[in-house]
């Protein structure tokens, strides 16, 4: 394979366990992996360096709000950013917290969220992000289950922490806002006998105590990050200085080795949540070249103003935030008149014509970008030169088109927490590696494993299996759950749970979940991801989620019908109503599992995968309903819970 070196041979199943296809790394580390850089040894390292390398560089900005509009960015430098790192690391030592303490942070990504963690970083202690999009029940288990002393929060926040309360109160002993803080909440804080500060009046607190900073670790812990979970209560994940330290020295090497190296002048939008481990490490890297993070202001809506604004040159994503961008555009285009868009078309198949032949992207049609696809690249603020999406898979035809006409590098890469990121990066300029996350980055090592009641043999010429990985990069373990921790990591490699199909060209494609896997009433296995990736191919459905389980003998989904296209099938057929009615129309259900049963036919399913009956719900599936988690991945017990009653009608009915 191209892009990998071996390593280690396979070998076959014996004692119980199965077989493992051989070990590969990436080809940019054959000769080893990047050593550590020397005097780095922590989180904070990487901070003081950039510190002393750079002291008045931009680091941090946000836009100012005058009359309520929103002006330029306003910036920190690296020094500025110091000095208040070090008075508020000062603060939290004065409340008592000492190198192992806890400290959560509760907000959206801000300025103030950064100089927590890296006051955090200073001290030795350990930074517990808290999701923003977490209901009450979970940060109340995460401030019980780390034993977090201090929180910090954004202002509209607060309200939540101290609802937690009184659990949450055997530890918490302060709570510090990112702005101000109302006389009641200091009056329901003191009720608990809890200490509560304005972001100003804590910077002020240690007044002139200078507290020693200690020594630190490569092993030290440096952050505990929960993870959402598909099921049960959030995990921690335990992530050491080292694991961030390697996962940076990694990626470094692949920028280099594709001469796309970060530089002080590059720029980064913060807006995907700095309370999972994709955004954290991205900043971190940012921090380790001196280079600028300009913040959004919280709004989604406000998103592509922000970046307009701020011109970044480097765009870290999720498949939800580039669907609507790569939606915007279609429909911008179709509005555009029968000559504009004839020429968009046009200029596209031109384009994408050329890069499928090997040319880069910035030599395939210099024309149709200057005249054609400027334009968009404007619309992004004009400096974007690498678009970098993760966290969930991209759709193929999303990750083409923004190839073609976003006149950047678009890559996919895969990881998880407990990974520290970034573990597969696909190249740029490689269109053969389109749909698939690329090959592993140059700091870990990757096989495959057979999972024999899936059929999946890691050792066959077309190699599947459940994805393994060993490095410097993985986690320490779950925090207080040896046992969870032992299921995952045996002998030093940790099992991931995804399906992974390695590609000629050194690629990884995922191609399923070892878990989603249930067993009809007779004895047939079915890889339910799978089926739900072919089946979302159909364009009449945004989403869809297949149930089944081992007392039927057939499968029954819940669908997203995708508004537009069922209104555009309505009006076609003579049917009227609007899109609520429409979804409990039988017409439009009969519509519906016949697409689903043509793309069945068309990717040659086995009888018992075509779904037998579908429950139209016009509603997306959501997080306020607990359906999805954060980063857009089904829980499906939940799913269960609450369409329960849907699926027993649709098993009497379709009997």
């Amino acid at each position: 394979m191209q892009n990998v070196v071996e390593v280690e041979p396979g070998r076959p199943a014996a004692d119980g366990r199965p077989s493992v296809g051989p070990t590969y790394r990436s080809a940019f580390a054959r000769d080893g992996f990047p050593p550590p850089v020397p005097g780095l040894d922590s989180c904070y390292d990487i901070f003081r360096m950039a510190v002393e390398k750079y002291p008045d560089n931009r680091m941090l900005g946000h836009r100012e709000i005058a009359d309520g509009k929103a002006g330029a960015y306003v910036w920190k430098t690296y020094r500025e950013v110091f000095d208040i790192a070090s008075k508020i690391g000062n603060s939290i030592r004065s409340c008592g917290l000492a190198k192992g303490s806890r400290c959560g942070i509760y907000g959206v990504n801000c300025p103030e969220w950064i100089i927590t963690m890296e006051a955090c970083n200073a001290h030795g202690i350990y930074c517990v992000p808290l999701y923003d999009t977490l209901g009450a029940g979970a940060v109340e288990f995460i401030l019980c289950h780390a034993e977090v002393e201090i929180a910090f929060a954004e202002e509209k926040k607060i309200e939540l922490l101290l609802k937690t309360l009184p659990k949450s109160n055997e530890f918490l002993k302060t709570i510090v806002s990112f702005g101000k803080v109302t006389q009641e909440q200091k009056e329901e804080a003191s009720k608990y006998g809890l200490s509560i500060y304005s972001w100003d009046e804590f910077l002020s607190l240690a007044a002139d105590q200078e507290f020693d900073l200690p020594d630190k670790e490569k092993t030290d812990i440096c952050t505990i990050m929960y993870t959402s979970g598909t099921t049960g209560d959030p995990k921690g994940v335990l992530i050491s200085n080292e694991s961030i330290i390697c996962l940076i020295a990694g990626v470094d090497r692949l920028l280099n080795c594709v001469n796309e190296e970060l530089a002080e002048s590059d720029v980064y939008m913060s807006y995907l949540p700095l309370a999972h481990i994709f955004d954290r490490v991205v900043e971190e890297l940012f921090i380790f070249h001196g280079a600028s993070i300009g913040f959004w202001r919280g709004d989604v809506k406000l998103l592509v103003e922000d970046i307009g604004v701020l011109k970044p040159t480097i765009l870290c994503a999720v498949p939800r935030v580039l669907d609507r961008i790569f939606s915007g555009l279609q429909a911008k285009i179709s509005s555009g008149g029968f000559i504009k868009s004839t020429l968009f078309n046009l200029a596209y198949k031109f384009k994408q014509f050329r890069m499928m032949r090997g040319a880069k992207h910035d030599e395939a049609a210099a024309i149709c970008d200057k005249v054609v696809f400027s334009k968009v690249k404007e619309g992004l603020g004009g400096n974007v030169r690498v678009i970098l999406s993760g966290a969930a898979p991209l759709a193929t035809h999303v990750e083409e088109y923004l190839r073609v006409v976003t006149c950047a590098h678009v890559i996919q890469g895969y990881g998880l927490t407990e990974t520290c990121a970034g573990s597969f990066v696909s190249l740029p300029n490689q269109m053969s590696m389109i749909g698939t996350v690329g090959p592993p980055v140059p700091n870990i090592d990757v096989r495959l494993e057979s999972v024999p009641e899936m059929d999946y043999d890691a050792l066959s010429s077309t190699a599947r299996g459940e994805i393994c990985i060993k490095g410097k990069t993985l986690f320490a373990g779950y925090y207080k759950r040896e046992d969870l921790t032992k299921e995952v990591l045996v002998d030093g490699w940790f099992h991931t749970g995804d399906i992974g199909e390695w590609q000629p060209d050194g690629s990884m494609k995922i191609i399923d979940r070892k878990k989603n896997i249930f067993k009809l009433s007779q004895g047939e296995y079915v890889a339910v991801e799978n089926l739900e990736n072919i089946y979302g191919l159909v364009s009449a459905i945004d989403s869809i989620w297949i149930y089944g389980n081992s007392f039927e003998s057939f499968l029954v989904a819940v669908v997203n019908p995708n508004k537009e296209a069922l209104e555009s099938w309505a009006a076609a057929n003579g049917i009227s109503g609007d899109f609520e009615s429409l979804c409990q129309n039988p017409k439009a259900k009969e519509y519906i599992l016949g697409e689903l049963s043509r793309i069945g036919k068309e990717k040659k399913l086995k009888g018992f995968e075509f779904i037998k009956d579908v429950h139209l719900e016009p509603v997306p599936f959501d997080m306020d309903r607990d359906l999805i988690t954060p980063t857009y991945k089904k829980k499906r017990p939940q799913l269960l819970k609450y369409y329960q009653g849907v699926i027993d009608n649709m098993y009497k009915s379709a009997k």
